[in-house]
């Protein structure tokens, strides 16, 4: 029986802040660090062992594994990266505070962007470059939705993640808000229509159980203060 523990990074100073991020690096602050210690210590409670880590290029889910890592002794186990994880791009939306952006398009538009599946928010006008992807051969976006978020996230999914599970061992993926989104929907198999309803906190676990043919037989929702609170 695998076990899948996924998590969204602590929270960063543009979730503090209320601003879209994407693909741009922010730090932690300093409650996102004391939430990848309080994720740490309750994995360490609980004893689970874990064969390999992933997370994306992305600073603060970076740094928020390594917390989580050093905190139940595990910092010796592989750490794969991948940009596949990247929370999604939000375009011409980055660097934008949410709260305003409501006051100009309306809390439906805004709600489409963040939480639908197929709604792409407006794109950039040009191609951003950084090295860590220019080296890699990867294209940045110049905006993408869930579904695209999606798309590009379960090739990793199907040829890294999924095989360690159905050999038997356990995997943690820190990640972000709608990489994670994606990745649950898909596993949960939510329709398109109702993937706006889920929603993915800074700092709170969540345990996947497999049978080795990969069939999910629990999902546990992972409180801090010893509780579990699952449904098989």
């Amino acid at each position: 029986m695998a076990k899948l523990v996924i998590v969204r990074h602590g929270q960063s100073q543009a979730n503090r802040d209320n601003i879209f991020t994407g693909w741009t690096d922010v730090p932690l602050t300093e409650k996102g660090i004391e939430q990848g210690q309080m994720v740490g210590d309750e994995l360490a409670r609980m004893g689970i062992q874990f064969d390999d880590a992933h997370t994306s290029y992305m600073s603060r889910a970076i740094k928020t594994m390594n917390i989580i890592l050093e905190r139940i002794d595990q910092l010796y186990i592989p750490v794969y990266k991948t940009w596949r994880l990247n929370e999604r791009h939000y375009g011409a939306l980055s660097g934008l505070n949410k709260a305003k952006v409501k006051e100009e398009v309306g809390a439906e538009q805004l709600h489409r962007w963040r939480r639908g599946y197929s709604e792409v928010p407006p794109k950039l006008k040009h191609r951003q470059h950084e090295r860590r992807y220019d080296r890699l051969g990867v294209k940045m976006p110049y905006s993408e939705s869930l579904a695209m978020t999606q798309k590009r996230l379960l090739p990793y999914w199907e040829d890294q993640i999924a095989p360690r599970l159905m050999d038997g061992k356990n995997q943690l993926i820190v990640a972000h808000g709608s990489s994670l989104r994606a990745l649950i929907k898909y596993l949960d198999q939510i329709p398109d229509d109702q993937i706006d309803q889920v929603e993915v906190p800074n700092g709170k676990p969540i345990l996947y159980e497999f049978d080795p043919a990969l069939n999910i037989t629990k999902k546990t929702f992972i409180t801090m203060d010893g509780e579990e609170n699952g449904n098989s």
